[in-house]
């Protein structure tokens, strides 16, 4: 089984992001997907095609023609009382509480979901999809997702979440079936 997984574009600029951002996309996020839907678009050939329930996600995938299903476990990390403010704002007000959650994969100062009960919730939903051979499945989620299905995936130690990447419009590949997942790049 093949699983991809594309970041979904922009609702808002890098500066401006959000815990639990869930706008819409902007003007420039619709011009990054018009430019990336060339590479993307043949993935829309996938039998079966998800993304998380955000606006972004499922406006990236209806404009790649994908006509995604919206999946609850692909929802961004829960960040309780953060949610809705920039990691400056939370530094601003809360310093310690962001440097145990930034320290403690089981901490969730916020009160909402801890960094391994994201993780775990993300590769939950990886090894419960359909197996049936050669499958191909593609989902739009955030990118913080991708992040937690690629250390899930690679069974890497929780600190290696906050020293990966994924930009929008990203495409991360995982092959294998339940226990047994590979990442995938090229």
């Amino acid at each position: 089984m093949l699983v991809t997984l594309i970041a979904a574009a922009r609702g808002s600029s890098l500066l401006d992001s959000r815990f639990g951002d869930d706008r819409p996309l902007d003007q420039a996020g619709w011009r990054a997907v018009e430019r990336a839907a060339p590479a993307l678009v043949p993935l829309a050939a996938a039998e079966l095609r998800y993304c998380s329930p955000t606006p972004s996600s499922r406006q990236t995938g209806d404009a790649l023609g994908l006509s995604p299903i919206a999946q609850p476990a692909l929802r961004d990390c829960d960040m309780g009382r953060w949610r809705g403010l920039t990691l400056q704002e939370v530094t601003a007000r809360e310093p310690d509480a962001v440097e145990q959650w930034l320290s403690d994969p089981r901490s969730a100062p916020h009160g909402g979901e801890p960094l391994l009960s994201f993780v775990s919730r993300v590769g939950g939903w990886l090894d419960t999809r359909p197996a049936d051979g050669d499958d191909r499945i593609v989902a739009v989620t955030e990118p913080s997702v991708i992040r937690a299905a690629m250390l899930y995936a690679l069974g890497a130690p929780p600190q290696s979440y906050w020293r990966t990447e994924v930009y929008p419009l990203s495409v991360v590949s995982l092959s294998g079936h339940r226990g047994r997942w590979n990442l995938r790049l090229g």
